[in-house]
């Protein structure tokens, strides 16, 4: 089995335990982000916020693995206060698709995120032929 490290210098980079994502039979795993800035601060604007910034790094990773956000098959999505977030993150969320064309998806309540975070996003997308 052939798998290939995805690495997008102008995203968040990785912690050392996780690659930012992994390419494999034509797919790829994006591993999870949340909505911070390049030093590892959360993003301001609450759960919308933090969903268009951790978004737009997926975005990033994706084109490096010459794949896009049109491409996403499935998504998760973590959030540590459901009741209060859920309607604000769908909000930004889908600003970043085609509304006939969503991705599948999950969203998930947890109970904490890395740094203090409220929403974490990870997805699988298709890499098309080149």
């Amino acid at each position: 089995m052939t798998k290939e490290v995805v690495f997008a210098p102008d995203a968040v980079h990785p912690l050392a335990m996780f690659s930012q994502a992994i390419i494999s039979k034509g797919h790829v795993y994006v591993s999870g982000n949340i909505g911070c800035t390049t030093d590892f601060r959360v993003v301001e604007g609450g759960v919308q916020g933090q969903t268009s910034a951790a978004m737009q790094n997926i975005a990033k990773v994706l084109e490096a693995a010459g794949s896009g956000l049109q491409h996403i098959v499935k998504a998760n999505v973590y959030l540590t206060n459901m009741p209060r977030d859920f309607a604000d993150m769908n909000s930004a969320y889908k600003e970043f698709f085609d509304a006939n064309a969503m991705p599948a998806r999950a969203c998930i309540g947890v109970a904490s995120l890395p740094l203090g975070a409220c929403v974490e996003i990870d997805c699988m997308a298709e890499v098309p032929d080149t």
